[in-house]
């Protein structure tokens, strides 16, 4: 699915013992026949199943899940048995009038339940058809814990079974789940009776159904039929999806060795959002909410359709990574979405070279992870997680970019071949099985030969960011000796306790041949590099470090920046940035190797350098140094723009175009009274043309429009939002209701969610979209209106929304409001958030001090 020193564990091949808040495998399900049958109209729905269970010792009591179900009656081998339900732990356990023998039994359960407005468990996605008639398409969602809202089970990665669901679809709409119908037949009503062929042994929470007036379109690679499901009208913006899902498919079963093992896969887009997710691996039905998935050529951006490949090569790598091979529990979720976030910049980077997959990744992905672990927010990968908040909680950019840059290392440091080799016996031996971390090591090392587990715990058990430090350098019969020493890198003082890795590095002289090394304890490492020159430190920025230079050696980088591999640019970049924000080193260094950038240089290089700028200017929002930053840049980008030009040109690269919406879009949000003058024009073509902006500026067009509206304009972006009919342009509006620098007009925004017009998906996004400019305001309004917020919040994320709504605030009195809330609503399980909000607003205040001089310096240049 698309955010101290540690104890080191001794190696084992076993899985982890059960924990608090882990059901017993005293009993465990071998195949659920679950018959479940919506009533969409009356958001209910009513279920029945078998489970054949397998008892390993004679019980009394069999435990597992169930949450917001009504269960009216349970058997247990035909006979009526006793149940009773716990809504905190959501369990429900049987109670058995004598104890169940050795051996497998059947357990049986009916039950209704309602369906939700948001995306956990059997949701409802509401929305309106070119026509202007309403519709609404049925689906389920059930990562982390909401396969219990659909079912009675055990609902755990651990407790693997197969599965055969049956439901009925009403008369002109079809269901589809993670295996092709077995059979169709019409009931006398009209409405159809679906079930579906067997799963091979799964996870629960990989189970899906849908449902709705659809169309299908499918294609066949090698034995495997793939599919897209959309809302009538809009299947053929599928193409571009299903043209790269063949091209994929193909690459993952020879990459990971064992071939995609169900007769079909599916895409399905819903026309929808959440605040959680993008989309789901559902095996074999893979779950997209449509502006992931489906192209369309009128609105759709050059980025939006590198988006698409990119979630989908994410998602499809969970079909192996998760679904074929699942963790065994939600501690080692990075085997999962690390993985999957990986291979996604691995395949797009092979099957489309020209979009430099992998170079964004060191500028973006390492960039996000690194901001986050070099703060008293981080945590390790591989972290204990016992309650569901806490599993929520585990879905962010440690276990995904974090989990991927640690990866893309190993790789690095252990080859291509040889790491490939590694990941195919891993999934020949634990297909189909629950694995934790170290059985993933073991199957490298094996493969390798060398000891994984050594380096690879250092960077998955604790949490933090090395720090290389180049001390001094000399040539000596033409060779470099460097002196390198370690510790920890971070942007507060609570993140730099003294803390070492086994840091793979690759040292080059410029032009010259690498070498290898790694770089362990605290005590300075002497590394003999080939020939003499301009030295370039951790080299292709693959190891997951920060490195800095000494005075010379970066005087040296500077004057030789444009020499450098695009890589290598793109991480002295970010290095020096964050090294000036931890205060390692004067943030002159920084703008020294910007000022190298020059008007033509590649597309990743003026984005970095847009984002950095950006987030520099944030730093003193509502201060007198904000506007001066805001002209700086202004007179920075616009010789840019000038030069690749306001609009799309034939035969343009991607990252071009995509270096056009960054600019247009921070132009826009500086002010610039020429990008200003241009959104108006095309945003009041809109009402006669829909889709008059150019699909390649759409989005910044937009944004810019919506942040310097006035109150006629916010009048006339909300006219285009009621009056629009695509689902996935009327979600834009709706969020760019919010956008408004005008804070009377995020006040206007605001009331919109107390009326009934929005969908609660709808309202979770225009809230968010109102605490991108005024967190302050947003943060106070949600907390004063707590029920209503909570009521349109997915479950899974009530605890962390409301906190995080004020992370982008300068208020002194922010923090403390945070933490006031969090100590009055929310359980001290589900806290982890909101501290991880109040540690990030204290980490830029200390960064905002810390780089004022230096700023102000700049600016006077």
């Amino acid at each position: 699915m698309k955010l101290a020193v540690a104890l080191l564990l001794s190696l084992t091949v076993s899985a982890p013992a059960i924990a608090a808040g882990q059901l017993s495998k005293n009993v465990v399900p071998l195949l659920y026949d679950i018959d479940v049958r919506p009533d969409a109209k009356a958001m209910t729905f009513a279920g029945r199943e078998s489970v054949t269970v397998d008892v390993k010792a004679p019980t009394t009591t069999l435990t597992l899940n169930a949450a917001e179900i009504e269960v009216t009656q349970a058997t247990f081998d035909g006979k009526p048995v006793k149940v009773a339900a716990d809504a905190q732990a959501q369990t429900l356990t049987v109670t058995l009038p004598q104890a169940a023998s050795v051996g497998q039994h059947r357990l049986t359960f009916a039950w209704t339940g309602k369906i939700n407005t948001s995306a956990a468990g059997l949701f409802a996605i509401d929305y309106s058809n070119p026509d202007g008639s309403q519709s609404r398409m049925l689906a389920t969602q059930f990562e982390a814990p909401d396969a219990r809202r659909f079912a009675p089970m055990w609902d755990e990665p651990a407790f693997k079974a197969k599965f055969r669901l049956t439901t009925s679809a009403p008369a002109g709409q079809t269901a589809f789940s993670n295996m092709p119908a077995a059979s169709v037949t019409k009931q006398a009503d009209g409405s159809q009776l679906y079930r579906f062929g067997e799963t091979p042994v799964m996870s629960s929470y990989l189970l899906f159904l849908g449902m709705g007036d659809v169309e299908r379109k499918t294609v066949t690679s090698g034995n495997t039929q793939i599919g897209v499901i959309t809302r009538r009208g809009v299947v053929d913006q599928g193409d571009y999806a299903l043209a790269s899902a063949t091209r994929l498919l193909t690459y993952y079963n020879d990459y990971f060795g064992q071939l995609y093992p169900l007769p079909k896969m599916d895409m399905i887009a819903g026309p929808g959002s959440s605040q959680f997710f993008g989309a789901m691996e559902n095996w074999g039905a893979i779950f997209y909410f449509e502006p992931e998935l489906l192209f369309d050529p009128a609105r759709t951006t050059e980025s939006g359709r590198q988006r698409i490949h990119t979630v989908v090569a994410h998602e499809m790598a969970h079909q192996w990574f998760g679904d074929l091979v699942t963790m065994a529990w939600w501690d080692d979720l990075w085997l999962n979405e690390g993985f999957a976030s990986w291979m996604e910049g691995k395949a797009t980077n092979d099957l489309n070279p020209s979009w430099k997959a992998a170079d964004a990744a060191i500028a973006f992905e390492r960039e996000s992870a690194m901001a986050i672990d070099a703060t008293q927010a981080t945590h390790p990968i591989i972290r204990h997680v016992e309650t569901v908040d806490q599993i929520s909680d585990a879905f962010d950019g440690i276990t995904y970019a974090k989990g991927q840059a640690v990866i893309g290392m190993l790789e690095s440091w252990l080859g291509e071949k040889p790491f490939r080799d590694g990941i195919r016996r891993y999934m020949a031996k634990y297909k189909y099985g629950n694995t934790v971390t170290d059985q993933l090591w073991g199957e490298l090392s094996a493969a390798t030969g060398k000891n994984v587990a050594e380096v690879a715990r250092d960077y998955t058990l604790q949490g933090g960011v090395p720090l290389v430090t180049m001390t001094g350098a000399r040539c000596t019969g033409g060779n470099t000796v460097v002196t390198l020493t370690q510790s920890r890198f971070g942007l507060d003082e609570a993140s730099r306790t003294p803390q070492t890795w086994h840091v793979p590095i690759k040292l080059a002289t410029l032009g010259g041949a690498t070498t290898d090394a790694i770089v362990t304890g605290a005590s300075p490492s002497l590394v003999t590099v080939k020939g003499c020159g301009t030295l370039v430190l951790n080299q292709g920025k693959g190891s997951y470090t920060r490195v800095q230079y000494d005075d010379a050696t970066h005087a040296a980088i500077v004057r030789d920046y444009t020499r450098l591999a695009l890589g290598d640019r793109l991480g002295t970049l970010g290095d020096d940035y964050a090294l000036a924000a931890g205060g390692y080193q004067d943030l002159s260094r920084y703008f020294a190797v910007q000022d190298r950038v020059g008007v033509t240089a590649d597309p990743l290089e003026w984005s970095l350098v847009a984002a950095k700028l950006g987030a520099l200017t944030g730093l003193y929002q509502n201060t007198p140094l904000e506007a001066k930053l805001q002209a700086k840049q202004a007179a920075l980008f616009a010789p840019v723009l000038a030069r690749i030009g306001f609009e799309a040109k034939p035969g343009e690269s991607a990252l071009v175009s995509n270096l056009r919406e960054t600019l247009i879009g921070r132009l826009g949000y500086l002010g610039d009274a020429q990008v200003a003058a241009r959104a108006r024009q095309y945003v009041g073509q809109l009402a006669a043309n829909p889709t008059a902006i150019p699909p390649a500026i759409r989005n910044p067009i937009l944004s810019t429009f919506a942040t310097n509206a006035t109150p006629a304009e916010w009048d006339q972006l909300f006219a285009l939002t009621q009056a629009e009919r695509s689902p996935v342009a009327k979600n834009r509006f709706v969020s760019l209701l919010g956008a408004a620098r005008d804070e009377a007009l995020a006040k206007r925004a605001l009331e919109l969610l107390k009326g009934k017009a929005l969908t609660d998906p709808q309202k979770a996004s225009l809230l968010r979209a109102i605490a991108g400019s005024h967190p302050d305001l947003a943060f106070d309004w949600a907390v004063a209106n707590r029920d209503l917020v909570n009521g349109f919040v997915e479950q899974s994320s009530q605890a962390r929304y409301i906190p995080s709504l004020g992370g982008g605030s300068n208020d002194p009195a922010m923090p403390g409001k945070i933490k006031a809330y969090a100590s009055q609503f929310l359980p001290e399980s589900a806290r982890n958030v909101a501290e991880q909000t109040v540690s990030l607003i204290a980490v830029r205040k200390a960064v905002a001090d810390r780089l004022r001089p230096a700023t102000e310096r700049w600016l006077a240049r």
